[in-house]
C-alpha cells in the first residue's frame, strides 16, 4: 500500500508525488525464484509419473505378489485420508479466522459507514428544509411581486 505524502514546494504550494498506474515489474530475484519453483514442480511431476508407470509395469509382470501391493496401497490410501483430514482441519481454522475478521473488523466498519450515511442524509434534509425551501419561496414571492408590478403598470413589459 502506498502512502500519500504531501510535499511543500519553495513557493509554499503542496504537491502529491507521482504514482505509477500500471502493475509493478517483478524483480530479477522474484523471476529467478518463480523459475526455480516451476522447474521443481516439473521435476516432481515427472518423478511421480515415472513411479506410476514403473509401478504399472511391475504389477503387469506374472508372479507379482499383488496381495502385498494391495495392502501397501490400502496403507497409502489411509495416509492420504489422514492428510486430507489435516487439510480440512486447516481449512476450518482458516474459515474461523475469516468469520472472526468479518465479525470483529468488517462489521464495525460497515456500521460506522451506515451511521455516516444516515448523518449525511439528515444533513441533506436539514439543508433542504432550512435553506433551499426558504430561498425557493423567496424567489416565488419576488416573481409574484414582479408580475403584480407589471400587471398594475408600475413597470413596462419587455
Amino acid at each position: 500500500m502506498e502512502e500519500n505524502v504531501t510535499h511543500i514546494n519553495q513557493n509554499g504550494t503542496a504537491t502529491l508525488p507521482a504514482t505509477t498506474s500500471g502493475p509493478s515489474q517483478p524483480s530479477p530475484e522474484e523471476i529467478a525464484q518463480r523459475r526455480k519453483m516451476a522447474i521443481t514442480a516439473v521435476i516432481v511431476v515427472v518423478f511421480l509419473l515415472a513411479v506410476a508407470i514403473g509401478s504399472a509395469i511391475f504389477l503387469l509382470q506374472p508372479g507379482t505378489p499383488t496381495d502385498k501391493i494391495r495392502d501397501i496401497f490400502i496403507i497409502f490410501m489411509a495416509v492420504e485420508s489422514l492428510l486430507i483430514g489435516l487439510a480440512l482441519v486447516i481449512l476450518i481454522v482458516q474459515l474461523a479466522q475469516l468469520i472472526n475478521l468479518l465479525q470483529n473488523e468488517i462489521k464495525p466498519i460497515i456500521h460506522s459507514t451506515n451511521e455516516t450515511v444516515n448523518t449525511l442524509r439528515g444533513t441533506a434534509v436539514f439543508l433542504s428544509d432550512n435553506l433551499a425551501e426558504p430561498v425557493m419561496k423567496l424567489n416565488e414571492f419576488l416573481a409574484a411581486l414582479k408580475q403584480l408590478r407589471e400587471i398594475l403598470g408600475f413597470t413596462k413589459r419587455k
